[in-house]
């Protein structure tokens, strides 16, 4: 009896000792010759079975059960963060889970320039290995989500607010347009805060930022905004056409760079040489400058306004002023101008 006791202690010693072994081997097996880097992407609502497969694939770890074991004695099975993360191959189990519990995910800085229409920002995120450009765009055009985010119109275009974002590799496109969005918000209720309630004219808030998006486009100068606006208010207050270049060349799907007057002449719904008033929605995604020139327009009587062709504009208050602006400015070596209101 003393002697099969002796040998079931120890078969037990031996057992536990070689699963002790097996189990230090997987918490820490020894260094690779030559570790790689790897980018994992946990994708948000991963679970840990799919997390620890994905895990294996990359060559990370080589045993998913036991590291959905070890995830489970270590209590965090369930506070692994999503995004994109850089292990290299070779690091403890111990050392990968810590790493995915602690949200160090990687991160890019990505500046959105003031005028950055919607495709435009889709195709920067994109460069950046941040967003498929597809999938950014199909999601600022859902009706739903536009509901869900409050916000009129068709589109995101105009409320994606310009500006510099850190976003991480794996990020959820809708989490990135809620924050552009916010901002957005941020910046516009601090400029009405200084004494706008509303934009001049009664306008609404698609039609602000619509005009803010004009504006943002006819000009880069921030001094000369509130007179470019002072000039669509003026025509707006008129019944007069705006005549934008930016707002035609907006409705022109796959646009040259060319433009036409056979495009100043085709109907679209952008086209303001054409519809009266405002086109339907954002050309692009305004600045704060751009914002506020609408909001706080210059007290001006000019309708019209050229191109200095050196970043600056001449405006006039008649059609004779601007003819003599247009044959100054525009017309010297040229016989027939695409836009007799303004070259931009």
């Amino acid at each position: 009896m003393k002697r099969f006791l002796s040998i079931f202690v120890f078969a037990l010693f031996v057992s536990g000792t070689l699963t002790f072994h097996a189990f230090y081997i997987f918490l820490y097996p020894p260094p690779l010759a030559e570790p790689e880097a790897k980018i994992v992407r946990i994708q948000p609502g991963m679970g840990l079975r799919p997390i620890a497969r994905v895990l294996e694939a990359e060559g990370v770890i080589r045993n998913p059960t036991k590291f959905m074991l070890l995830a489970w004695w270590k209590g965090v099975g369930k506070k692994i963060q999503w995004g994109d993360f850089e292990i290299h191959t070779g690091e403890p189990p111990l050392t990968v889970l810590d790493l995915l519990t602690s949200g160090k995910t990687l991160l890019k800085r990505v500046t959105i320039p003031e005028g950055f229409t919607l495709k435009q920002i889709a195709e920067r995120l994109a460069n950046e290995n941040l967003a498929a450009a597809e999938g950014f765009l199909a999601s600022a055009r859902d009706p739903a989500w536009l509901n869900e985010l409050d916000l009129p119109g068709n589109s995101l275009e105009g409320f994606l607010f310009p500006d510099t974002y850190i976003f991480h590799r794996g990020m959820p496109v809708r989490v990135m347009q809620k924050r552009m969005v916010n901002r957005f918000r941020e910046v516009y209720q601090r400029c009405r805060s200084n004494g706008a309630a509303d934009a001049p004219q009664g306008l609404n808030l698609n039609q602000t930022v619509t005009l803010a998006s004009i504006v943002e486009r006819e000009t880069g100068q921030a001094g000369e905004r509130p007179l470019i606006a002072s000039v669509f208010y003026n025509r707006l207050r008129q019944g007069m056409a705006l005549q934008s270049d930016p707002t035609v060349i907006y409705g022109i799907k796959d646009f040259n760079g060319d433009l036409t007057k056979k495009d100043l002449q085709r109907p679209t719904p952008y086209n303001t040489y054409v519809i009266a008033g405002l086109p339907p929605g954002p050309i692009a995604n305004p600045g704060e400058d751009a914002l506020r020139a609408v909001l706080y327009p210059a007290k001006t009587d000019y309708l019209y306004f050229v191109s200095k062709n050196d970043g600056s504009h001449y405006f006039s208050k008649n059609i004779q002023e601007h003819n003599r602006a247009v044959v100054r400015y525009q017309l010297s070596g040229k016989s027939d101008p695409v836009s007799q209101n303004r070259k931009n």
